[in-house]
């Protein structure tokens, strides 16, 4: 069982990191300012976090668990030309926070956030693909990880460039091609 009044002091510190963040890139934020706007003293800052970063991966767990749901929002025979809503909208909220997210989620996928993204990710598809008897689940599931983390990564530093609902287009029918490509 969590503790509710721990729970709420790294709520108010993931928040007033992202308000930070909104005003400048992580790098320039400290923990002085966090705690200032959290209203909770440094000491208690390092009770639940080591550091900064580690206080952004978990105020930016949400974007992990966002995309993992957003890849698997449908239901039924996918259909390549139609990517799940919700796959265009998550594109769409992670623009909007790309500047943190880039300092989190390296070029190619790499990074803290990648990492979490890739591990949460390739564990959901390996799990649902066995469900569904589909061949080979580890490697498939490696293989959307592997090209979800790095295609996200790439497109928030700007190495691909497309709307939010093109890239959900374009990922998806990338996605979907790896889920079908015969094995044997």
């Amino acid at each position: 069982m969590s503790d509710p009044r721990a729970e709420r002091t790294r709520s108010r510190l993931r928040e007033a990191l992202l308000r930070e963040c909104a005003e400048r890139p992580l790098e320039q934020v400290s923990v002085a300012a966090v705690v200032r706007r959290a209203g909770v003293g440094r000491a208690t800052f390092y009770v639940h976090y080591p550091d900064l970063e580690a206080l952004a991966v978990d105020a930016c767990a949400e974007v992990v668990r966002d995309a993992v749901d957003a890849l698997h929002a449908w239901r039924g025979v996918p259909d390549p030309a139609a990517p799940p809503p919700a796959l265009a909208e998550f594109f769409t909220r992670a623009a909007a926070n790309a500047s943190l997210y880039r300092t989190l989620l390296r070029e190619g996928g790499s990074g803290p956030l990648g990492d979490l993204l890739h591990r949460e990710l390739r564990e959901r598809s390996r799990t649902e693909r066995e469900l569904a008897g589909g061949p080979a689940p580890a490697l498939i599931a490696t293989a959307v990880a592997s090209t979800f983390a790095g295609l996200l990564a790439d497109w928030l530093h700007g190495t691909i460039t497309a709307p939010p609902d093109r890239m959900s287009s374009q990922t998806w029918r990338l996605l979907l091609a790896l889920h079908t490509t015969p094995l044997e």
